[in-house]
């Protein structure tokens, strides 16, 4: 019989690798204290914290932790990113390292702060492209 999905947090939690669970507790209890009143679910399997709208997300992989915060909250930290394995929204936060509990507050604070005061989105949607009109027959 297969597994059935997370349905919750602590399930997600429960549920992954041993080696991931303790990474995931600390992420969460970090993440937690920035946005205390924030909303935890699910979303495409992964944890998120959303307030309005989602600020960040985190999820257990095979040999690392990856918080997603988005971009636009990744740029401003760049050069504090570099010794990370990064994607354009997500950072890789390898197990057999402790977590860079400030680093990882200051990006989330920053997150909170774009969406509460510039109602940024978890991805900017890309421009849309204007469409010819057709004529009707």
């Amino acid at each position: 019989m297969p597994k059935s999905k997370p349905t919750s947090v602590t399930e997600y939690i429960e549920t992954a690798p041993k080696v991931a669970q303790k990474k995931l507790r600390e992420m969460r209890a970090i993440l937690k204290k920035i946005v205390p009143n924030a909303t935890e679910t699910l979303k495409w399997g992964s944890p998120v914290f959303e307030e309005r709208r989602i600020l960040f997300a985190y999820a257990a992989f095979k040999s690392h932790l990856n918080f997603m915060p988005t971009h636009t909250a990744l740029e401003p930290f760049k050069k504090d990113l570099a010794q990370y394995a990064t994607g354009k929204d997500t950072i890789q936060f390898p197990y057999d390292k402790p977590l860079p509990k400030t680093l990882i507050r200051k990006i989330a604070a920053y997150r909170v702060e774009e969406v509460r005061t510039g109602d940024v989105r978890w991805f900017k949607a890309k421009r849309s492209v204007k469409s010819k009109s057709v004529k009707k027959r």
